[in-house]
């Protein structure tokens, strides 16, 4: 798992699990903030077999992340 901050929310790697499969998502959530994060799915078209291949993904991705939006939105 990997973490960034940004002006006002933190990001997360993480792995969503599905039918059989896994996919890269990035969690947001404002700093500070109370409550669950939303998770924007990465890379839409592939599934992962693990959890582990599934968040490596999604550390690559949040390293290309630009910023965060007010909206809680990705950026690239």
């Amino acid at each position: 798992m990997a973490r960034r901050e940004f002006e006002h929310f933190e990001a997360v790697s993480a792995a969503v699990p599905g039918e059989g499969s896994y996919r890269a998502a990035i969690a947001v959530k404002a700093l500070g903030a109370a409550g669950a994060p939303r998770f924007h799915k990465v890379l839409p078209d592939t599934t992962f077999k693990t959890a582990l291949s599934a968040d490596e993904a999604a550390c690559h991705e949040l390293a290309r992340l630009v910023a965060v939006d007010g909206d809680g939105e990705l950026v690239w």
